[in-house]
């Protein structure tokens, strides 16, 4: 069986994200129309990718099916500045890297816009996801009380610096460094994280 691949998630792809949503997310998973609302604004000012498993169709108990979601992760990116609006992992997948890699596709895609500094949110008792983020480059910068809703908990902000003039893939290996990519996505995928909700309203205002 092949790995999973990263590919552009389309609207075809919503059904899939959105079990993968409540699988990992409960009550604070994004809804159909929240999902249908992002991929409205590619590739504007958004980028999201899916981790596709061409070798697994148990969605379908068809070969011939369509491939299983693995992971996904999405990208704010306008002005100079990106969000990572979401990055989550399916459970089954954990610690093959996969958690890694979206976030190292992303942060390169977010050079490639020829944006300078990249924002998230994560929450404050997901220590897994908070020590990836920081393998990656990113430190925090504040707290939002209350963040993450229904569950009222808090989320700390993180921000990672780009090379200036870096592009593709190896500018985001020079923010993270291999430290990160051997983090792999059992961090991600066990912390089951995403920079979330809140990010796409805050617009480009994304101090603490």
């Amino acid at each position: 069986m092949s790995g999973p691949q990263l590919r552009p998630m389309t609207m075809a792809d919503i059904p899939a994200v959105l079990e993968l949503e409540h699988a990992l997310f409960g009550e604070e998973a994004w809804s159909r129309q929240m999902l249908a609302g992002e991929l409205s604004q590619q590739p504007a000012s958004r980028h999201y990718l899916v981790a596709g498993d061409a070798g697994d169709t148990r969605d379908t108990g068809d070969a011939g099916g369509a491939a299983v979601i693995a992971g996904y992760g999405g990208l704010l990116a306008a002005g100079g500045q990106a969000d990572v609006l979401t990055l989550a992992v399916a459970a089954d997948y954990w610690g093959q890297g996969i958690g890694s890699t979206i976030l190292t596709a992303l942060l390169a895609e977010a050079v490639g816009r020829g944006c300078t500094k990249v924002f998230l949110e994560v929450r404050i008792d997901n220590l897994r996801a908070q020590r990836l983020y920081r393998r990656f480059g990113f430190a925090q910068i504040g707290i939002r009380k209350g963040y993450y809703q229904p569950s009222g908990a808090d989320a700390i902000v993180m921000r990672c610096d780009l090379p200036v003039g870096g592009t593709g893939g190896a500018a985001a290996g020079e923010a993270g460094g291999a430290a990160a990519r051997e983090a792999g996505g059992s961090a991600a995928g066990e912390a089951a994280s995403r920079a979330q909700r809140g990010a796409r309203h805050r617009g480009q205002d994304a101090a603490p």
